[in-house]
């Protein structure tokens, strides 16, 4: 392991070994004054590199811990072990993890996306975890179908496509298309990429980087669960926690009023501050600065306090 202030990420990446499926975790620890722990749970499409300038701004406030879920950033698939990806699968998973590697110790949770929705389920489902957890945090995540802004005839279309998508006889063709000339295509169309100013070693740059995504990243495992994310439903019990729901105006995939609506159905206490990020847009080529946008003023004097 290396020092505190390396700027590598590999140097902070350790193998993880959990229920037979093999990953990687992420972990940064803490400068002597700080004694928070941290974990940090990503969505799909992800990598733990992806996230590494977002995780060091986490990591100003305490150890940062941040692992591979099973079929995303290269970790082993649940169907490797005969278990089908869903979210109740996750959520057994994570509790496995925190369970492992806080043992006595209380933890912060934040969860990224569809890893905030594993995170409520967890919590649903093992409510004696709520007394590990010192602050919970959401960063662009849902709790229901219907928080995405979708016609109800564009969420069932999308839904039986990501379900066709997942069939395995598409798997077998995934080398075919999932390369970097395809990749290229597509992102040079992407809203985000020509709506900014992107310079052409950025664009290259950001090409290679989400080939590597689509290529680590076991593509049935996104598609069922991208289905499953299309039929979401988390309001289905109380959490004893308050929620900090990190909310960007400037965010087109959610709407927040739902999202805030369906997070005070669930959780006990609900905390909103806003973010003058983009979480959903969060640029692959993001410097620790950029990231940083997502964390409010408000939200990181409540880190610096002591647990």
């Amino acid at each position: 392991m290396a020092d505190r202030f390396s700027n590598n990420p590999i140097d902070y990446i350790l193998p993880l070994n959990i229920n037979k499926l093999e990953g990687r975790m992420m972990y940064i620890p803490a400068s002597k004054d700080k004694n928070r722990e941290i974990l940090l749970v990503p969505g799909q499409h992800s990598l733990l590199e992806r996230w590494w300038n977002l995780a060091l701004n986490f990591a100003d406030y305490g150890s940062l811990t941040m692992p591979d879920m099973p079929g995303f950033g290269g970790m082993d698939s649940f169907e490797t072990i005969g278990i089908k990806p869903d979210i109740d699968a996750y959520a057994d998973y994570l509790a496995a993890f925190i369970k492992l590697r806080f043992n006595r110790k209380r933890v912060s949770l934040v969860g990224l996306g569809f890893g905030f929705a594993v995170i409520t389920r967890m919590l649903q489902k093992y409510p004696q975890l709520t007394k590990k957890v010192d602050m919970l945090v959401c960063l662009d995540g849902y709790m229901h179908k219907d928080d995405f802004r979708l016609s109800l005839l564009k969420r069932r279309f999308y839904y039986t496509v990501s379900k066709l998508l997942a069939a395995k006889p598409v798997m077998a063709i995934k080398p075919f298309f999932i390369n970097y000339p395809i990749v290229k295509y597509f992102c040079s169309r992407s809203a985000s990429v020509q709506n900014s100013k992107m310079t052409k070693a950025e664009f290259d740059a950001l090409v290679l980087f989400e080939t590597r995504l689509w290529q680590v990243n076991d593509l049935r495992t996104h598609w069922l669960t991208t289905s499953e994310v299309l039929n979401l439903d988390n309001c289905i019990g109380r959490v004893n926690l308050t929620v900090t729901h990190i909310m960007s105006k400037a965010d087109q995939s959610l709407n927040n009023d739902y999202v805030r609506e369906h997070m005070k159905v669930v959780f006990t206490g609900y905390k909103c501050y806003l973010t003058r990020g983009k979480p959903a847009g969060l640029s692959l080529l993001a410097d620790k600065e950029e990231a940083g946008m997502l964390l409010p003023t408000a939200l990181r004097n409540r880190l610096l306090k002591s647990k």
